[in-house]
Parts: structure tokens; sequence; C-alpha cells
């Protein structure tokens, strides 16, 4: 199989996979058997269909209006208005990356050969990804229940070639006119299909799965930091000694802990509590400093359970009604999100309080009183310039809206279909608020490493000697465009360049020949 291509089946994906196609552009193919699979299911819809007994989705209303009976005729139009009548999103444009998450996803199920689709329409689906198609879709409309319901619709209604797209150049157009310019017959939809179109966790399972890519990468990159700030701070790496976590056997703080006895192997820095000029001998570093792979590592903890979810949630097939095996079609709760809501909350509280002990650390670096030896602010002529003063102002900022995206979105419900639909997950509301707190996050990370590479630079002209890691963190930061201390290099802190740096994963590129590996 080409790298670049991801073949969907019948049992369901991978994260790995989800993240290729949404933010890699990789191609998707359908296989043969999730083609026959798909053409079995749809026999048996057909055969519903043509008995007179209604059944739910095929020859019904939805939601509110299930009890009434659709005739054959109308039967068509019923799946185009559905669509329609739900693509009802208001505010801002979602991002493309989450926008083709969510069609990957849901033609993840259709291809499952359990929701009753035609071949055609889920080619179709694949052939819009292809294309570089992409559906406007709107901030506002999902209650993460019966689906991500108003995100899906927008999407469907640009398989039927309607609503407006984003083509591969970016400009937003009329959707019937890109399905034609990329020679894309536009669907027609027959019974079950508007509704399997709309019936899933897709969003917010796609924003989960790169919220866990983006957080692994922060996680180690906290490691790093929390490391270069202890060094700087002269303090002792003795609480990482592996003994020590091994009686507390939390996988992550282990892991952590690791992490940063790796990146400070051979510093100079470390184990100076009573010989600092000026300062009274230290027994404990502060906890910040001290506790570090015990904060890290219950969030690296909450991770591994938020991939299981995840996990989970890629093989399964969410749709009502479902069509199994037996070839029954049979109504089911499956669409209801409140297994991704919760662990999407519970990141938003781990990332909430990673992004605090980070604060706290860079606080400590830059206070005269508290950093052993380090000048105000870390500048370079405290009082004439303000150092990073206002950089942990900025970073303080992003913290506290962090403790207010950590509020459980899906502690809320709100009934709604004329109270048919009397309890909702708001899963989409946890997603869209954790995507905020995972950006924010790197901002933090990013201020307090462009603080801890400033102080070891200051201790490297004091005359000690950074950990070969450390330094190696310090010059490549310097040669991404951060600048270290001198006469005015700080004046204009370039903190965007260190958030980049961080959240591409330079950060531990950097530090891993040293190192190795990284977790």
């Amino acid at each position: 199989m080409d790298m670049h291509t991801v073949v969907v089946g019948t049992s369901g994906t991978t994260a790995e996979d989800v993240v290729a196609v949404a933010r890699q552009g990789a191609r998707v193919e359908l296989s043969a058997a999730a083609v026959e699979a798909l053409a079995a299911a749809r026999l048996i819809v057909d055969a519903l269909a043509a008995k007179p007994e209604p059944v739910y989705g095929v020859s019904t209303g939805f939601g509110a209006l299930a009890s009434r009976h659709i005739s054959p005729e109308l039967r068509a139009q019923l799946q185009r208005n559905i669509v329609r009548s739900h693509a009802a999103g208001m505010g801002p444009r979602v991002e493309r990356e989450v926008v083709r998450a969510l069609m990957f996803l849901r033609l993840k199920t259709v291809a499952s050969g359990h929701t009753g689709v035609r071949p055609e329409v889920a080619q179709t689906m694949a052939d819009l990804l292809n294309a570089g198609i992409t559906p406007v879709v709107h901030e506002y409309g999902s209650l993460g229940c019966s689906g991500d319901l108003a995100p899906l619709s927008h999407c469907a209604l640009t398989l039927m070639g309607e609503g407006d797209a984003e083509g591969p150049d970016g400009t937003v157009r009329p959707a019937g006119e890109l399905l034609a310019a990329h020679g894309i017959t536009p669907v027609e939809l027959r019974e079950k299909e508007g509704l399997a179109l709309l019936n899933g966790t897709d969003g917010m399972l796609g924003m989960l799965v790169m919220a866990l890519a983006d957080l692994k990468n922060l996680y180690t990159s906290a490691d790093i930091t929390a490391a270069l700030s202890l060094e700087a701070l002269l303090g002792t790496d003795k609480v990482l000694a592996p003994e020590l976590h091994a009686i507390r056997p939390h996988p992550g703080q282990g892991v952590s802990a690791d992490n940063m006895l790796r990146v400070l192997a051979g510093s100079g820095l470390t184990g100076r509590h009573a010989d600092v000029t000026g300062d009274a001998p230290r027994v404990q570093d502060a906890y910040s400093v001290r506790c570090a792979p015990q904060v890290n590592g219950a969030g690296r903890d909450t991770l591994d359970y938020a991939a299981v979810v995840a996990g989970r949630e890629l093989a399964s097939s969410v749709d009502n009604p479902v069509v199994l095996p037996d070839g029954r079609v049979e109504s089911n709760g499956n669409f209801h999100g409140a297994p991704v809501a919760y662990v999407l909350d519970f990141l938003a509280i781990v990332a909430a309080d990673l992004g605090s002990i980070c604060e706290r650390r860079t606080d400590r670096l830059l206070d005269k009183n508290r950093s052993h030896g380090l000048p105000p602010f870390l500048a370079d002529d405290a009082g004439v310039d303000s150092g990073l003063m206002i950089a942990q102002y900025t970073q303080a900022a992003l913290v506290s809206e962090m403790k207010r995206l950590a509020v459980p979105a899906s502690a809320d419900s709100i009934p709604s279909s004329a109270m048919q639909e009397d309890h909702v997950s708001m899963g989409w509301s946890a997603a869209r608020k954790l995507r905020t707190a995972v950006d924010n996050l790197a901002r933090i990370v990013a201020v307090e490493l462009y603080a801890a590479t400033r102080a070891v630079e200051i201790r490297a002209a004091q005359g000690l000697t950074p950990a070969p890691a450390s330094q190696a963190a310090v010059d490549a930061l310097r040669a991404a465009g951060a600048e270290g201390p001198g006469p005015d290099r700080f004046l204009a802190p370039d903190l965007a360049a260190a958030d980049t740096f961080v959240r591409e994963g330079r950060l531990v590129a950097a530090v891993e020949p040293v190192t190795g590996p990284l977790a």
C-alpha cells in the first residue's frame, strides 16, 4: 500500500490514519471488503423499504416525528430534507483539518456495512476527500447526541452538491461548482442514507484524536522544559531517581522522571543547594520543581486512558438505526457522545494543570528572591529593561483562560427535539474548548522554554556547565530565531518563534540526539 493512501475497511480505523487524512492530505480508498459489506447491507435496507410495515429511519420520520409513516414517493425527498433542515450551523468556520477528520470518520462508519448506505455514496465521500474539497462547517450546531448533527449535515449537503465548500486552493465556492470542476457527480440520497450521514460522534472523535497527538508532543516538551528550569534554578536531580518512582508506580510519573533525568545527564548545575553565594542552604526544591514528574506523569496517564476510549470509538460503527449481521435493522443509543465527551473534558483539566505548573516555574526563574542568583526578570540590565516580566504576564493570562476552559462541558445537558432527545453529551463543545486549551498550552510551554533557556545561558556565563541536552535545546531554539542574553537581545522577546519551535516538535527533536528517544 502506498504510504500516502489510507484504505478504509469494515473494522474501523486508527488514530494515525485520522491524522494522515486530516492533516497530511492522505488519499482514501475503500477496500473490496468494505464495498461488499456496503452492498450487502443495502440489500437489507431495500428489502425493508419495500415492506408495508414502517421501519425507523427507512420509512418513517425522525426524532420526535418518528411515528409518521412516509410513503415511498416521498422518501427521497425526506432524505434530502433532513440534510437541508439539519444544516443549521452558525458561527465561525471550523478548521479544515477538523472537517476532514469529520468526513473521514463518517466514511469509516459507513464502510462498516452497518449503515445501509450504497457503495456509490461512500465512494463519493472518498472522492471529496481526495479532491481536497472541504465543506463549510460552523462552530455551533452540535449537542453531541444523535451525532454531531449540524456539522455532519453541512458535510452531507456538499455531497448533494449544495451549500458552500472550500476548494483545494482555499477558495470558498458553491459546492455544486466544485464537484463539477472535479468530475464528481452529486449523490441523490435514498432511504436511510440522509440519516446515516448525520448520526455520529465523528467531529468530537476527530478532535480528540488530533488533541492526543498534540498533547503527546507537549507533555514530552514539558518534561524537557521542567528539566531546564530545574537546572537553571540549581535544583537537585536526586528526586528523579528511578527507585523513588518505583515505589509509587504510576506509569506516567516514571516516564516523566526518566525523561527529565536523561535531559539533565552530565549537568554541572544540579545539586548545588548548599554552595550558592548569598543563599541559605536548601534541603528541598519547591513543589513546581520537585513534583514535576508527578504532575506531568498524571497527565500522561490521562492521555493513555483517553487514547483507550478513542481506540474503542475508532473501532465503532455509530449510527441509528443500524443494520445487524442477521439482517435486523435496530434503533439504539450508540450515537450518544458521553464516553468521548468525558475524556475531552478530562484532558482540558490536565492541560490546565500542566500549564499552571509551567507558569509557576517561569515565575520562580524571574524572581530574584527565589531564583538563586539569576538577575531580576532575567533582564540584561534590570531597570533599564524589564527582561521577561511581561512574557510571564502573557503566560499567566493564558493559564487563567486554561482554568476557565477546564470547566466540564459534559456536566451540562439541554433537552431538544420536543423532549425526545432529553439528555445530550455536549461532546462537540468539550472538543472545541479542548482545541483552544491545547493551543494555549503550547504557548505556555514555549514561554517556560524561552525563560529556562535564557536562564541556562546566564548560568553558563556564570561559569557553570549545562547538560549537553540542555545546551542542544538552547542552540536549536536560538537557531530558530529566539535570541539569547546580551544587550538589547531580549528587549522584544520572540515568543512566537519559541511557540512554533515547541508545537512543531522541534524541541523534542533537538534533544533526542543527545538523550535518545524520549517517551
